[in-house]
């Protein structure tokens, strides 16, 4: 591979906005889709699934004119990178804002150093050791946020000493709990 095929083939965040550098409203597009895992299907129409999502809804909640998302997704069906990743994203439920009213405990984990390897993996350990049942743990991608955060959302709530014992761990920056 030449250093100049490198970057076309990357899929990296940095690489995909890359691709809208000369168009920060479509950028906002990207990293809305992104987010929220929203497809662009052959139609070039935004989906969630198989429910599709008007482009006039995408333009009011980012602040950008409709013809901005329409820009947006005709460029991903016509680069081939973009329409294989935006052809394939698929959001996931999250229990976070619904453990209050499932009478679960959510845990919230701001991190130092997110791309350090074995983060998830120690926090789940120590509630392991606690015996602390774990329905969901999910993490922010540290290329979409400046504060990274693990959430933990557990069946029980988690005992101090755990929370203690967490707090301690040298990647923890803050602990929230829900």
């Amino acid at each position: 591979m030449s250093e100049e095929s490198a970057p076309e083939e990357s899929a990296s965040f940095e690489a995909i906005m890359e691709k809208f550098e000369d168009s920060p409203s479509q950028q906002r597009v990207i990293r809305l889709l992104l987010e929220r895992g929203f497809s662009v299907n052959d139609g070039g129409r935004v989906v969630s699934g198989g429910i599709e999502i008007p482009n006039t809804g995408i333009a009011r909640e980012i602040d950008v004119d409709r013809r901005v998302v329409d820009a947006t997704t005709d460029a991903i069906l016509e680069d081939p990178q973009l329409r294989r990743i935006f052809g394939n994203i698929s959001a996931i439920p999250s229990l976070l804002d619904l453990a209050p009213v499932l009478d679960l405990s959510a845990m919230t984990i701001a991190v130092r150093a997110a791309g350090e390897s074995g983060i998830v993996a120690t926090v789940t350990d120590v509630l392991a050791d606690h015996d602390i049942s774990i329905r969901q743990v999910m993490t922010d991608d540290p290329e979409f946020t400046d504060q990274p955060r693990l959430y933990v959302i557990t069946d029980d709530v988690v005992p101090g000493v755990a929370i203690t014992e967490i707090r301690d761990l040298a990647f923890v920056h803050s602990i929230e709990l829900q």
